[in-house]
């Protein structure tokens, strides 16, 4: 008797094994490199097929990874499913409905996928110009609004985030709602040349360039020019802000020459949250990845303009108003006699 309920335990086993075999769904996985043309895969993924290529080709051995199952996504799907993401902020499971994967896979592909962008193309995507590109920048400059020796526009943006689970007060911003403060600085291209994604939404633009690696290196003289920021930014020898209340006409001119410079900075971020709508909406993630999602997004926007893959800036300066700062800011030190004798110079 033994024997024999082991033996139709063994065979109901057997039929269930079987019952599961023929269940079993193999999905087809579209490859939309295949299946749309060039300007439906940019409506869809922000980047035509050549630009896509070019970024898996930089990418694609960092995110191979080994595994048992069959039918493993290859790096092509993975990045596709990536920057549909990036480019849609849309649930999880939505965007692995569009190619065949599963939600869980989603959010592996968009991790696995951002931290490969980060890890082999960051060093040469952003970086503050110096040399021969400091030179020709500072020219590009000068000629889109006759302000003398600029070498970039600093500003900051909020990027929506859910609540966190830790620290949730301190990424409260003053507009009421839960972010990360993004600050970056532009050239005159729109590229984004520095940025510094880290900082809970409560702190304020002042502090976090403070504290950040580009700053120490113009307070020890590595860089040789100006930056431009709003009245939120302290007035020093290397960051150029506006008179908060001009008395002359020539303080009036270098404050609209300001404006219409600094307005770049202003114009990248929104060129970077069309190309990239999930920076529009809410990252519904930790603040650490998000941070990951904003600088990758950053990278790509630059590998777009370096190939010419680009979203048009449609702003327009007259439009453009000076930004006061949101916080009590003393405007000392001689960067205060810098600005004055630009004004004196350029402006009289």
């Amino acid at each position: 008797m033994a024997v024999h309920r082991r033996h139709m335990r063994r065979r109901r086993r057997q039929m269930l094994d079987e019952v599961k075999i023929s269940r079993r769904v193999i999905r087809d996985r579209l490859n939309p490199l295949e299946e749309y043309s060039d300007d439906e895969i940019f409506d869809r993924y922000r980047f035509r097929p050549a630009t896509i290529q070019y970024i898996l080709d930089s990418i694609a051995p960092s995110i191979v990874h080994n595994t048992a199952k069959n039918c493993a996504l290859p790096p092509t799907l993975q990045l596709l499913t990536c920057l549909r993401f990036l480019a849609t902020g849309a649930y999880h499971r939505l965007v692995g409905d569009s190619i065949g994967v599963s939600e869980t896979t989603t959010g592996r592909c968009c991790r696995s996928v951002t931290d490969s962008i980060i890890t082999n193309l960051l060093k040469n995507s952003i970086t503050f110009p110096t040399g021969n590109c400091a030179r020709e920048i500072k020219q590009q400059f000068l000629a889109v609004a006759g302000f003398p020796n600029v070498l970039g526009c600093v500003d900051g943006t909020f990027i929506r985030i859910i609540a966190p689970s830790e620290n949730e007060p301190d990424y409260v911003n003053r507009k009421g709602f839960h972010s990360l403060n993004v600050q970056a600085v532009c050239d005159a291209k729109y590229k984004i040349t520095s940025i510094c994604a880290k900082w809970p939404g409560s702190v304020h633009d002042s502090r976090i360039w403070r504290e950040s690696a580009l700053c120490q290196q113009f307070e020890n003289g590595v860089h040789s020019g100006f930056l431009l920021g709003d009245s939120g930014y302290p007035c020093k020898r290397y960051l150029m802000t506006p008179f908060l209340n001009p008395s002359t006409a020539p303080q009036q001119r270098f404050n609209t020459s300001l404006c219409k410079t600094r307005v770049m900075v202003e114009q990248t971020f929104g060129i970077l949250k069309r190309r990239f709508s999930c920076l529009q909406g809410v990252l519904r993630t930790d603040p650490n990845q998000a941070t990951k999602y904003v600088i990758a997004c950053a990278i790509l926007h630059n590998i777009g303009i370096d190939r010419g893959d680009v979203v048009d800036s449609t702003q327009d300066l007259d439009q453009v108003q000076l930004r006061g700062g949101n916080g009590n800011i003393i405007v000392a030190g001689d960067g205060v006699n810098i600005r004055n004798h630009i004004v004196d110079t350029y402006f009289t």
